[in-house]
């Protein structure tokens, strides 16, 4: 930034410095690559060792957004009354029970962070194990990742991240005292999981670059330091976690890119034994891992299966097994029906998929091969499905929801079929479910593929194009966004928004094609079906392109970027939360934590020209040019390791270098934070209500 003293009602200029680089023939120019810290892995951790002038930089855009923005104030607290008000504020979740005992979280009255807590059985001797406020205070910020016990129900391994960069630290607590025990386990990447006797607890640990790298077995009761390093992943381009598997007779080292996986097995009751792989990884080749003791059931997409299918295999032979000549097909592929998830208990296996857009719960029967499915009416709904502790059960948990039905809980008795409503997410201000539209369209994109565009509105929204429209799209890595229900979007439906959500290629939403049609060298297609999406919204009266504000977070933030370049006319305005817009610059960095295992997913212009030229072809901020933007909302957190807050920084100087007209271009950079941007929930709807009101005001529906 210059020298100059600058006033905050005016938009930060920052300094030009300019730098180049040359890959296969061809040069690029950058003014901005000074905001990125030579230190950014230092920064992760200690975020006061950033550079004084990024910092003085950033201090400047965030002064900017407060002048800019000043006068919605009254509005923002208004809406962040709402937001509030719509939460109930001590929630709680639905018990799940484990042998003896039935755990569950809760918030508190004025509470951000959940308290973690376990009964009898029957309800009876509440204790609490983990008080999230309690261990936040005073932190600018606290994040919880997980809390999951031992076998034996003794003791509890949580984990927490106090910067927003990740590195989580992992404790270990006795429930018995309520103290937490001595050692912590360091930079972890979430939680642990515990040997069947409880003396072990395995963990990933995070490399200095933020991949995780090793699996360590943990002795309780000894020092760090003498942890065992049961596996180390020596391919930079593939992601690790640990898991057990449903019958808790195994733990699973899972390995994957966007392509490839590979998962190895440690039996949880001789936790000191080596790992053994399950089937060597082959590029392309996917599978997950689940077991009912005698065999392996394996979702997977082997043998041409795009959709998957699900195999079973016995755990004898497929050990070391090099191929899938044991692997014996029971849910046949499908072109169309995307398999999901799959759940395996003593009985009966469950699995989630998607068909036309939509998703279904399925119930096979291990016995006799019997299915059956759980119907539903909506026209556009979500299913979730919660997997339980106990593996010999005959009761399914799942949610429910639509963007008009709040959140319900059920349980489903499987061997009768009833359904039992375990809970309603209840809105203390209020919600009449028949007051609201659920509708699902079909946009027809450039190449003649029918986009799904989930819309939710006011009955009373008159449908005479007048009406403002957020229209959010995401897109990537198949990802598909639910038609859910959310209680934030009221707040612009109740002013007579219509909320829309583009399912559009690069999801999965109508199967593995889908997704591939939106990757690599068909990115394209992501950002042309988002673009058409708006188009048929305004042809068929929902809205016009001067009330469209087009919103998307991470990938989703490159989408914004690239419709912004690509159809900016289309938009009243866009927010793009800690937007990835730096595309080609940082998949050339393979310093940085995502590059290598994000090379599947977009190319790698390193080593290959085509793919060079490509993503330089839509990279958002290669791709700025002289012409009039619409209003552009940025934000950011200072310590994402995911996308890091210098793509924004430089995406938000350079746009605003070439806006040809006056609309502001905005730059929020949470200073305290990182992804997920602000961890206590009620922090977060501060954020949120900052972003809505942005799109009211660019709207004009004030």
């Amino acid at each position: 930034m210059t020298e100059q003293p600058h006033s905050p009602h005016l938009p930060p200029v920052a300094d030009k410095r300019p730098s180049s680089d040359t890959r296969h023939g061809v040069t690029r120019h950058d003014d901005y690559a000074w905001l990125r810290a030579d230190n950014w892995q230092e920064v992760m951790r200690q975020p006061e060792t950033l550079a004084a002038d990024i910092r003085a930089y950033l201090e400047a855009e965030n002064a900017y957004c407060d002048a800019a923005m000043a006068g919605s104030k009254d509005l923002q607290d208004a809406l962040f009354a709402e937001l509030k008000g719509r939460i109930k504020e001590d929630d709680s979740s639905v018990p799940m029970v484990d042998g003896a005992y039935a755990y569950a979280l809760r918030y508190v009255t004025g509470g951000q962070h959940p308290v973690y807590y376990r009964s009898a059985r029957d309800g009876s001797n509440e204790e609490i194990m983990l008080d999230g406020d309690k261990e936040a205070e005073g932190k600018a910020y606290f994040k919880l990742a997980s809390a999951s016990h031992s076998d034996d129900h003794r003791l509890l391994a949580w984990a927490y991240d106090d910067k927003g960069s990740e590195y989580f630290s992992m404790k270990l607590r006795d429930l018995a005292s309520g103290k937490d025990l001595p050692e912590v386990l360091p930079d972890t990447s979430s939680g642990g999981v515990f040997s069947a006797c409880g003396r072990f607890v395995f963990y990933v640990r995070l490399d200095a670059n933020h991949r995780p790298s090793r699996l360590y077995r943990h002795e309780i009761g000894t020092a760090v330091e003498n942890d065992a390093l049961v596996y180390e992943e020596a391919d930079a381009g593939f992601f690790m976690n640990v898991s057990r598997s449903q019958s808790g007779r195994l733990i699973l080292i899972n390995i994957h890119d966007h392509e490839t996986s590979e998962v190895l097995v440690i039996p949880a009751d001789a936790p000191t034994q080596a790992p053994q792989v399950v089937l060597p990884r082959e590029v392309g080749l996917e599978y997950e891992v689940e077991d009912n003791g005698e065999d392996f059931y394996i979702l997977t997409n082997a043998q041409g299966a795009e959709d998957f299918k699900i195999v079973r295999s016995p755990i004898a032979q497929q050990l070391g097994a090099k191929d899938t000549s044991n692997w014996q097909d029971v849910v046949a592929h499908s072109s169309g029906c995307l398999i999901r998830s799959l759940s395996v208990y003593k009985h009966h296996f469950v699995r989630l998929e998607t068909f036309e857009g939509l998703p279904r719960i399925i119930i096979h029967q291990l016995a006799d091969g019997s299915e059956h499915a759980i119907s539903f009416d909506e026209e556009a709904y979500s299913l979730g499905l919660m997997d339980g502790f106990e593996f010999d059960t005959q009761t399914l948990r799942f949610t429910y929801s639509s963007m008009t039905t709040p959140a319900q809980t059920y349980d489903y008795d499987i061997a009768s079929g009833m359904r039992t409503l375990r809970k309603t997410q209840e809105v203390p201000s209020g919600h009449k479910a028949e007051d609201f539209i659920t509708r699902r369209l079909m946009a027809p994109s450039h190449d003649g593929a029918l986009v799904p565009v989930s819309l939710f509105y006011h009955r009373d929204t008159k449908l005479d194009g007048s009406a403002p429209c957020l229209l959010y799209g995401y897109g990537s890595y198949g990802i598909s966004i639910p038609a859910g229900f959310s209680t934030n979007a009221l707040s612009l439906v109740n002013r007579g928004f219509v909320y829309a959500i583009a399912h559009i290629r690069g999801g999965k939403e109508k199967g593995f094609a889908w997704y591939k049609n939106g990757r690599r060298e068909q990115k394209k297609n992501t950002f042309l079906d988002f673009i058409a999406a708006s188009e048929h919204l305004v042809a068929n009266g929902f809205t016009n392109h001067e009330r469209i504000v087009a919103h998307g977070g991470s990938a989703g933030g490159m989408l914004m970027g690239a419709v912004a370049n690509m159809a900016p006319q289309n938009f009243a305005g866009i927010v793009a939360e800690v937007p990835f817009v730096d595309v080609l610059t940082t998949m050339l960095d393979d310093s940085l934590p995502l590059t290598p295992p994000e090379w599947p997913e977009w190319g790698n212009p390193i080593e290959d020209a085509a793919a060079y030229a490509y993503i330089s072809s839509y990279s958002p901020i290669d791709n700025v040019r002289k012409q009039a933007y619409p209003a552009i909302f940025a934000l950011a957190g200072l310590t994402d390791p995911r996308v890091t807050y210098w793509e924004p920084a430089k995406w938000v100087a350079k746009l605003r270098a070439h806006n040809s007209n006056d609309a502001p271009v905005m730059l929020r950079t949470n200073m305290d934070a990182g992804h997920g941007g602000a961890s206590g929930r009620f922090d977060r709807l501060k954020e949120v209500a900052l972003v809505y009101a942005f799109a009211l005001q660019v709207t004009e529906a004030l």
